[in-house]
C-alpha cells in the first residue's frame, strides 16, 4: 500500500478496566521501540472533570474516565501496526472487530469531534447552523451534555439557540451556543 493512499483514522480499543492510563503509556513506549511513529499516533483517553461530595461534605474535584476498558487511538491501519496494538500489554482487542483476524472499522470523525472538544483538545467553532425551529438537536456540551432538546428559536447574531429539554417530567428551556448541540 503506497504511503500517501493510506489514510489516518481514529479506532477504539478495548483494555482492563483500569489499566487504560498504563496501556496509553504501554503503546506509546511500542511506537517508539517498533519504530512505528508513522503509523501510531496520539493515544488519549477520555476523560472529563467531575466535582464531588466527599463523605466529610468536601467538595473536589476529580478526573472521571468517561469510557472505562477503552482508550482512543489514531493510526494508519496496516497489518504491521494492527499487530503491534493487538500485541500490546493490556489491549483485548479492538472495538468494532468481528474476530477471526478481521480489521475494526474507524470511529466517525464527527464521534471523535465531540469527544474531542467535551475534553478541551479541539476547539469548535460553528458559524452556521443547519437546523430550524422545531427540529431536535443533541446537547454535546455543558450541564445538559447528552440530552435532546426542541429547538425553540434562534439567535444567529449571538450564535446561540433556545430549546425545550425534558428534564423529570417537564419542559425547561435552556440557552446553548452553536458550538454545544450537535443535529440529530
Amino acid at each position: 500500500m503506497a504511503e500517501d493512499t493510506m489514510q489516518k483514522d481514529w479506532y477504539v480499543v478495548h483494555t482492563y478496566s483500569g489499566y487504560e492510563h498504563k496501556v496509553k503509556t504501554n503503546l506509546e513506549q511500542r511506537r517508539e521501540s517498533l519504530g512505528m511513529t508513522d503509523y501510531i499516533f496520539q493515544v488519549i483517553v477520555p476523560e472529563s472533570q467531575v466535582t464531588k461530595i466527599d463523605s466529610s461534605g468536601k467538595t473536589k474535584i476529580v478526573t472521571e474516565n468517561d469510557y472505562p476498558g477503552y482508550v482512543l487511538l489514531e493510526m494508519i491501519m496496516t497489518d504491521e501496526s494492527w499487530f503491534v496494538v493487538r500485541n500490546t500489554p493490556g489491549v483485548t482487542g479492538f472495538l468494532g472487530s468481528h474476530g477471526q483476524g478481521s480489521k475494526p472499522n474507524p470511529v466517525t470523525k464527527d464521534e471523535i469531534d465531540r469527544i474531542m472538544y467535551r475534553m478541551g483538545l479541539v476547539e469548535r467553532k460553528v458559524e452556521d447552523l443547519d437546523v430550524e425551529v422545531g427540529e431536535f438537536v443533541q446537547i454535546i456540551n455543558g450541564a445538559l451534555t447528552g440530552n435532546d432538546g426542541k429547538v425553540i428559536s434562534i439567535n444567529n447574531d449571538e450564535k446561540e439557540l433556545t430549546v425545550s429539554v425534558d428534564m423529570f417530567g417537564r419542559e425547561t428551556e435552556a440557552t446553548v451556543s452553536f458550538n454545544d448541540i450537535a443535529p440529530l
